[in-house]
């Protein structure tokens, strides 16, 4: 099957119980999902408005060209979307759907669709870990995070549906990563199937002792290379600014929270005095208009920074400490080495002493043995330590030499997708900045006009005024119709009073 058909069959593929919208979530928002289970859709208005700029325009033209290149390469496409509430005797949780479509030979299908929960995605990361201890395993965000929001509220659901869609996007882009068996049967196995899977795993204990030797490693060491040695102090950098700027971004918002309270109770006080101002209440509405706009283009601002610029910081504050753990575990695997070339090197020497040594005061020719086949022994028991050192130098060396080239190329891959990230990221926060001056603005021109306009018809002299409406008369008319109706009304008056009576 061509790449091209993939591509084009992915965004309609025909399920047993609807026609399902193979889309990026990121975009297009949550499916709503009939079922007996409880469906927390999220509601489209709560997408982001796209930005009027010219520069988020010229990245969305060159992000889709990008991708149009990644998709003929592609050959693995996994979708989140569709999260459902679960709710049993024990415990409350929330189940993604997970789509994937493949051309791969290892599957025995071209298309799956499972639903997995937060703790199977845990599971995985942590069994590819297990799996390629020196590969950089994209991390996973916090459980529990998110602005201390509910974990069933459809703001939460939505940045975790995100930063799993691209969990899964980055593992299945990996070169390695993609084809690992767990990695398959996470993405085809049925929800029993997968629970059997998990259930043979690596003991906690075992885990522990790894993470404990893999520190200890780090301290241990004599002599890190320099290339990683760099790579640790960049990481180590690039993890306190991302902290400084997390930091000063959540005070702004905090201080943002509190102008958007103060202006909710600024905008009502102009509505409310219009109400005793006759001719200040079109100025007075104004300013509550534009009040009102601001507030509410502000706390758009703070929401769309929460998700699309604070939550993007943090996944990569969570990258630097992936990348301190791979460093930890290669940083054991040079530790064993070295040791490894101590003791063969200390075995070494102790074999050139026994050549030259004599044996006749040693234990075993105390014991009546040839000091010669005494001797004998001990220069074979070190010639088989020594072989055997040896050959484990040697499985160490080529280990050490593949984690070096596996963390070269991840890292190499990660600097990439940092940049690319990250510039998207700051575009897009500029964007967000210049909407919502934008709205400010015309709000503001807006409450100007409205302003001005009063005033232009408060300026207009009254002569003027009456001239232009044709329903009106001057009052020197109006006198002159009155004299002449007065006028004629005299004689018919006196005519009548001069008829004799009857």
């Amino acid at each position: 099957m061509a790449m091209a058909d993939t591509k084009d069959e992915i965004h309609s593929p025909d399920t047993s119980d609807d026609q399902l919208k193979f889309r990026d979530p990121l975009i297009s928002g949550l499916d709503a999902s009939d079922g007996e289970m409880e469906s927390l859709s999220l509601d489209a208005s709560a997408r982001s408005e796209p930005s009027v700029s010219r520069s988020s325009s010229l990245m969305a033209n060159l992000s889709r060209y990008d991708d149009c290149l990644d998709d003929e390469t592609r050959d693995l496409f996994v979708v989140v979307d569709d999260p459902e509430k679960h709710t049993s005797t024990l415990e409350a949780y929330v189940t993604f759907r997970i789509t994937s479509k493949t051309t791969r030979s290892e599957f025995d299908d071209s298309q799956y669709q499972v639903r997995r929960r937060y703790n199977d995605f845990l599971w995985l990361r942590q069994k590819l870990e297990e799996s390629y201890p020196t590969h950089l395993v994209p991390p996973l965000p916090e459980k529990h995070s998110l602005r201390r929001l509910d974990r069933f509220s459809p703001e939460f659901l939505k940045v975790r549906q995100q930063a799993l869609q691209k969990f899964l996007t980055r593992l299945a882009d990996h070169p390695v990563l993609s084809f690992d068996k767990n990695f398959q049967v996470f993405l085809t196995a049925k929800a029993w199937e997968f629970q059997a899977h998990k259930k043979h795993g690596t003991g906690i204990l075992s885990r522990m002792s790894d993470s404990i030797h893999n520190i200890s490693a780090s301290y241990m060491m004599k002599n890190r290379s320099p290339e990683f040695t760099l790579i640790y102090e960049y990481v180590q950098t690039f993890a306190e600014k991302l902290g400084v700027i997390d930091r000063i971004s959540q005070r702004i918002v905090k201080e943002q929270t509190d102008y958007v309270l103060e202006m909710c109770e600024w905008g009502p006080i102009y509505t409310l005095w219009s109400n005793s101002e006759d001719q200040l209440t079109s100025p007075l509405l104004a300013m509550s208009r534009a009040v009102d706009v601001c507030a509410q283009a502000l706390k758009e601002t703070i929401e769309s920074t929460e998700d699309n610029f604070s939550q993007p910081l943090k996944e990569y504050i969570l990258y630097t400490d992936a990348i301190k753990a791979v460093l930890r575990r290669r940083d054991a695997i040079q530790m064993e080495y070295e040791t490894t070339v101590d003791e063969l090197n200390r075995k070494k020497d102790e074999r050139e002493q026994v050549k030259i040594s004599d044996q006749t005061y040693s234990i075993g020719a105390f014991l009546g043995k040839d000091p010669e086949d005494v001797k004998q022994q001990k220069q074979d028991k070190l010639e088989q330590q020594i072989e055997e050192l040896t050959k484990k130098m040697e499985v160490l060396n080529d280990r050490t030499v593949c984690a070096d080239t596996d963390l070269r190329v991840d890292m190499e891959r990660w600097h990439k997708n940092k940049q690319k990230d990250l510039k998207e990221l700051f575009i897009e926060s500029a964007d967000r900045q210049i909407l919502y001056y934008e709205k400010c603005l015309k709000a503001w021109e807006d409450a100007v006009r409205a302003i001005q306009a009063k005033d232009v018809l408060q300026d207009v002299p009254e002569s003027q005024v009456t001239e232009t409406s044709p329903n009106n008369t001057s009052s020197e008319d109006r006198g002159d119709t009155m004299e002449e109706s007065s006028t004629t009304s005299e004689p018919h008056e006196g005519g009548t009073n001069s008829e004799p009576s009857v």
